[in-house]
């Protein structure tokens, strides 16, 4: 006789990895949106200095990180909840969200985990469709909006198509909807956008009570590899969301990492305008192949494949040795997201572009 799983476990979506493979070369690692610039060597530094340490359990309180950040935001640290990378966030504020018979209204295509809130809570998903610029619909997402939705997403800049909104439209949009709804605001590439100052969403935690702010250290901060995420809401969200998951989610190493990662604002910069450079180099390189992308604000690129084979494409550039994300597994066929590396990474995604088209 086999186990009998809860029957919300088979409604629960598998997450879509990149493809990977027996490769015999190096690989160009284009498919998850990390940074190519690898952490601040004074991050490295604090992370060798816990290392002795870890015969003890980390910090359940996340204490020093949480006041590292509140003090860089200016927000009561009361209000900050920091996770195991910002999906942990996600899934703890659907637990203690979302329930049957509640709904939650979120674009589509976006960030990969949000079909699973509802799919694991129980509660009813409103998929909204981006609209003809790859954008979020907010008139479309606000009219879904009833009693029963308690939670509204927002990815801006959107994954994985990497376009963003102006500040002003996010305002107006929460400024609109009821105060028991709760939005989250989903900024991990916040970052990487031209269209406002990273500082500036967090003035609207002034205005919005219900707003909840959702940030990471995988991307920009380059720490992908030790899961740390933050989020500013409320203290009643913060102290919720810590009920609800266990006590020592997010790891010594992850907190020494991030507590001296946001301290290094100048390096962030850097990272950012070397950033924009490869966009700039990406975007024109594959316009003068025929291929559109959507208006990127992060720190990849949406591209549309119009008739060619999405699988066929993919598979190849995995052949040589190059790695992207499928569209099919993000919410929309016939597309695929290439995240910017180093500049010679890049040019090795186009040139074996260039041998399959």
């Amino acid at each position: 006789m086999s186990l009998e799983f809860a029957g919300r476990v088979g409604r629960i979506p598998v997450y879509p990895v990149a493809l990977s493979y027996s490769f015999s070369g190096e690989l160009a690692k284009l498919a998850s949106n990390e940074t190519p610039f690898g952490p601040h060597p004074k991050v490295l530094e604090a992370i060798r200095e816990a290392l002795g340490t870890l015969n003890r359990y980390p910090d359940p309180a996340k204490s020093a990180l949480r006041a590292r950040i509140a003090d860089r935001l200016e927000v009561p640290a009361g209000r900050v909840a920091v996770g195991n990378g910002s999906c942990e966030l996600l899934l703890a504020a659907a637990d203690a969200l979302l329930e049957p018979g509640a709904e939650m209204v979120y674009a589509w295509p976006s960030f990969s985990v949000y079909p699973q809130l509802a799919a694991q809570s129980g509660a009813r998903a409103l998929e909204v469709p981006l609209d003809a610029d790859y954008r979020h619909d907010l008139e479309a997402m606000a009219r879904e909006v009833t009693v029963a939705t308690r939670l509204v997403l927002v990815c801006n800049p959107n994954n994985p198509t990497g376009t963003a909104l102006p500040l002003a439209e996010i305002d107006a949009f929460v400024g609109s909807l009821p105060r028991q709804v709760a939005v989250i605001l989903d900024e991990a590439y916040i970052e990487f956008s031209t269209l406002q100052d990273p500082d500036e969403s967090i003035q609207l935690l002034k205005k919005h009570s219900n707003l909840i702010i959702l940030r990471t250290f995988s991307k920009v901060y380059g720490l992908a590899g030790l899961r740390a995420g933050y989020a500013v809401g409320s203290e009643d969200f913060r102290v919720a969301v810590d009920r609800v998951r266990q006590p020592f989610s997010v790891s010594t190493l992850a907190q020494a990492g991030a507590a001296e990662a946001i301290r290094h604002v100048d390096d962030l910069e850097r990272r950012v305008e070397r950033t924009a450079i490869e966009r700039l180099h990406v975007e024109d390189e594959l316009d003068s192949r025929g291929l559109a992308s959507a208006d990127s604000e992060a720190n990849f690129s949406w591209v549309a494949l119009g008739d060619r084979d999405e699988d066929a494409i993919v598979t190849a550039l995995a052949d040589r040795g190059v790695l992207v994300r499928g569209g099919k597994g993000l919410g929309a066929e016939g597309f695929f997201r290439v995240t910017y590396g180093t500049r010679d990474e890049n040019d090795r995604f186009l040139r074996a572009l260039d041998e399959i088209l």
